[in-house]
């Protein structure tokens, strides 16, 4: 059985997949089924190539380390999986918290995209966050320090 599609309609659908963002699509008209879809390019790569602008809007202290290891601080948040941290909810946008502010219990801190799923890391408590331990764009490690909340 041979089946033919309008080359303009896959054109016009492969540019709604791209305008839109989508991955696939699938069209079905009776017995016919036509599924289109792309292969994305995994995010640590573009966001990795903005990262540096990104940091660079973060005060001068986010590098920072204090000499004593930070994973036996007592305020410390550590990632609770395997993903990408993303200190902001997209590319150019102001951070979640940056050096020196206060965050209620419950406040997004970052987000962690792990399987294509975006997780919001949340303020285990109340306080100053003092340390940023972790870039945009970061490849992230289970139990990895992200930052520490004083």
């Amino acid at each position: 059985m041979s089946l033919s599609f309008d080359p303009e309609a896959l054109r016009i659908l492969a540019e709604l997949i791209n305008t839109t963002g989508l991955s696939e699509i699938e069209l079905a008209e009776g017995d016919r089924k036509l599924r289109l879809a792309r292969v994305l390019a995994p995010l640590a790569v573009p966001v990795a190539a903005l990262a540096p602008a990104t940091v660079a809007s973060q005060p001068a202290g986010l590098a920072e380390v204090s000499k004593a290891d930070p994973a036996k601080h007592p305020g410390l948040v550590k990632s609770p999986m395997v993903g990408v941290a993303y200190l902001s909810a997209e590319p150019g946008a102001a951070p979640y918290v940056t050096i020196g502010q206060s965050v209620e219990a419950g406040a997004t801190l970052l987000l962690i995209e792990a399987m294509k799923t975006f997780n919001q890391i949340k303020a285990p408590k109340a306080g100053k966050v003092t340390q940023i331990l972790v870039g945009a764009g970061a490849p992230v490690e289970y139990d990895e320090p992200l930052l520490i909340i004083e």
